[in-house]
């Protein structure tokens, strides 16, 4: 059996963990709300709002922090007004994006009262497709101004009398992209953001924003559009962001399973172009990454909605049926948003329910976990404090793609508070790998549970398997021994010798 090394000194440290990374996603494509978030008269709906109890207590479960809404491609042609008020006075209109009828019965006040049962942060997007930077500055006004304004006072009396504190906003969603309603240049993206960034800060100084950077890493202005963009935006954006999905089956196994190789890339590529750009205005403060949609998508399969009809109801649409492999690899992409804390400081993982999600939903039947679910929840549950650099020898894999890849990946965060270091591990090879892992400069450290996905366990688009399995942890000793399986990801936890009888 081949052994990959590891080793971490407990002075040796990347940055915090923001809790932000842990984000996710919800918008109105497909059944990701209706018949998701949001859907009346089932069993488990709360006090009439028509929200899904099963739905929230698995999002808490699932220990999101923040989610991203209205859109995604839906935000271009979304007037919010129209989601709010009165149910009945709603209009109907037409989701150019998705091609079906919007009914707006789960609107702006649906989504703040959903974040707040479900214990997470709005990160509200805003219409810069069809709409500009009054619009934009004005939903702030209606979300964070406490009374005493038009757009205030409106809110409250559609039963909001306290504002909704909306800290985080995204400046429009892929504008680079034809397929986007309002689509634009670069330089004129950039102008109108700033515009509007500026206008929203005015309104309320506490926010942050979000400049869209390119859609994904096949675009052809990719990092050329992040430069030219944040050149007229950089003085009223916190972040810029990344978009990329990983298809299974768009290249060959191995590269698929090293996936976190483009990642990482795409994340240094963007960094670059974000630094060249305050270097050469000269500024001190830093521009970090929003990477705000991110998930294995079977992409491949997909038809383009301007081959659909127009429909009166939710598709089902990208509901794919995830595979502990996938999970595997969904696992590694959140480790590298981890290791790139310095940067990276928000991720959303797309989408939250159903449309390519942790989180599925049928007619008559409770909400269940598909595999990329397990990952998630365990690495938000133990990866707090901050994040640890990592010395890392180990075999390599063949790629197509990417050439050689080490067959083993390795995140590691360390929690001064509860003296708790959390080691995540990836064997993205076809044979078992030992890890030999050496901590120095946290005291008496020992493992206190081993818990490992591994694709030979099976679990491939069932809803109630894809579990994650204890290994026998090793104890004692300057250096921890432990086995990944094959094709697996791993959550190593060490807890003080003291707690080790805790495995939590």
């Amino acid at each position: 059996m081949e052994t990959a090394t590891v080793r971490l000194d407990g002075s040796y440290r990347i940055g915090p963990v923001d809790r932000r990374v842990f984000g996710s996603f919800a918008e109105h494509m497909g059944r990701g709300v209706y018949g998701g978030l949001y859907e009346p008269g089932h069993a488990t709906e709360i006090e009439g709002t028509g929200l899904r109890g099963d739905v929230l207590r698995l999002t808490r479960e699932l220990g999101v922090t923040t989610v991203r809404y209205p859109g995604g491609n839906f935000v271009s042609s979304h007037f919010w007004e129209d989601g709010v008020g009165p149910r009945n006075d709603r209009p109907r209109t037409i989701d150019l994006a998705w091609r079906t009828v919007e009914s707006n019965e789960f609107g702006l006040h649906e989504f703040i009262d959903w974040t707040r049962r479900a214990e997470v942060a709005p990160y509200l997007v805003v219409n810069l497709g069809t709409r500009g930077p009054k619009d934009a500055a004005d939903l702030v006004e209606y979300c964070n101004h406490p009374a005493g304004t038009r757009l205030s006072d409106r809110r409250r009396r559609n039963g909001a009398p306290d504002p909704f504190g909306v800290k985080l906003w995204g400046l429009g969603n892929e504008m680079d992209g034809s397929w986007q309603v309002g689509h634009r240049s670069a330089r004129s993206y950039g102008e109108v953001a700033a515009q509007a960034a500026q206008a929203m800060k005015l309104v309320d100084p506490s926010i942050e924003t979000v400049l869209c950077g390119s859609s994904h890493t096949g675009m052809p202005s990719y990092v050329a559009w992040e430069a030219e963009a944040l050149e007229a935006a950089y003085e009223y954006v916190d972040y810029v962001s990344l978009h990329q999905y990983y298809d299974p089956e768009k290249s060959d196994e191995a590269s698929f399973l090293a996936s976190a190789v483009a990642m990482d890339r795409h994340i240094e590529d963007v960094v670059a172009a974000v630094d060249f750009v305050r270097a050469k205005q000269g500024r001190d403060r830093r521009v970090n990454l929003a990477f705000d949609e991110w998930n294995i998508w079977y992409q491949s399969r997909f038809v383009e909605p301007y081959e659909w009809e127009l429909s009166d109801d939710p598709r089902v649409v990208i509901e794919d049926d995830f595979t502990v492999r996938d999970a595997v690899v969904a696992g590694s992409l959140l480790m590298t948003l981890l290791r790139h804390a310095d940067r990276v400081r928000i991720g959303c993982q797309a989408q939250l329910v159903n449309v390519i999600a942790p989180i599925r939903t049928a007619d008559g039947r409770p909400a269940w976990k598909q595999p990329i679910f397990h990952p998630f929840a365990l690495m938000s549950q133990h990866a707090h404090g901050e994040v640890m650099r990592v010395e890392l020898a180990a075999p390599t894999v063949p790629t197509s793609r990417f050439g050689p890849v080490p067959a083993v990946d390795v995140t590691a965060t360390y929690d001064d508070a509860t003296g708790r270091l959390a080691l995540f591990a990836v064997n993205r090879g076809p044979e078992a790998i030992a890890l030999d892992v050496t901590a120095t400069g946290f005291g008496d450290l020992v493992v206190a549970r081993h818990q490992s996905m591994a694709a030979a366990d099976g679990g491939d688009a069932q809803p109630s398997t894809g579990r994650p399995r204890d290994v026998p942890p090793a104890r004692g000793g300057d250096t921890c021994h432990q086995m990944l399986p094959p094709v697996s990801w791993n959550l190593i936890s060490f807890a003080p010798a003291e707690d080790a009888a805790d495995p939590t």
